[in-house]
This record gives structure tokens, C-alpha cells and sequence, in this order.
């Protein structure tokens, strides 16, 4: 049974950072890209960044570049979200996924896997 378990989330002031955390079980997701989403009340999930199996160039949406950092540790079959700088409007419920090839990974179509989503709120 496949799982995703994000971790990580919480309340913080703005300015702050979180590290947000995504551990997959129950099978491997070698050459697998993985991205991470974000959903905010009333609004549409949101991509915010993707990496690729091998590392290299992430992708990182336009909002929060030179703020959000994506890594991943393929040994534990973690990726990570690093938050800095974070501001109110980053407030989301934040999701990880894996997804079913290597490109157009901004799109939430491109994921067959999906966390339960964690809670990032940023009090101004």
C-alpha cells in the first residue's frame, strides 16, 4: 500500500521558516519526479515546486522562488520543502505528491500519489 506522510507544518510568524517533510512507504519511487502543492481556502491547488529523480534543476513556481527550496534524499524517500521568508498569503494546506512521468510537472494531472496534506499558517 502506497503512502505519503507530510510533516512539518504549523503555525508561524511572517518572516519565519518551515521545514516541511514527505515520507514514502510501502513501495520504492525510483525515477520518480515528486512536487509539492499547495490549496488555500476557496482557491484552486497550486503548484509550488517539483524535483526530478536525479536531483538537478528544481522546478519552483514563480511565488515563491528565491524563498522556497525543494530537496530530496532518495535513500529515505523523503523530499523536502523548505520555507523562508514565508508571508500570510503562503497560508495553504500543503500537499506532496509523486508523480507518473517527468514533465509538465506543474500540473496536478501529471501525480498519481498524493499525502494527506499539512497545515501552514503564517500570522502577519
Amino acid at each position: 500500500q502506497v503512502q505519503l506522510v507530510e510533516s512539518g507544518g504549523g503555525l508561524v510568524q511572517a518572516g519565519g521558516s518551515l521545514r516541511l517533510s514527505c515520507a514514502a512507504s510501502g513501495r520504492t519511487f525510483t525515477r520518480r519526479a515528486m512536487g509539492w502543492f499547495r490549496q488555500a481556502p476557496g482557491k484552486e491547488r497550486e503548484f509550488v515546486a517539483a524535483i526530478m529523480w536525479s536531483g538537478g534543476t528544481p522546478y519552483i513556481a514563480d511565488s515563491v522562488k528565491g524563498r522556497f527550496t525543494i530537496s530530496r534524499d532518495n535513500v529515505k524517500n523523503t523530499v523536502y520543502l523548505q520555507m523562508n521568508s514565508l508571508k500570510p498569503e503562503d497560508t495553504a494546506v500543503y500537499y506532496c505528491a509523486v508523480a507518473s512521468g517527468n514533465y509538465n510537472l506543474s500540473s496536478s494531472r501529471r501525480y498519481d500519489y498524493w499525502g494527506q496534506g499539512t497545515q501552514v499558517t503564517v500570522s502577519s
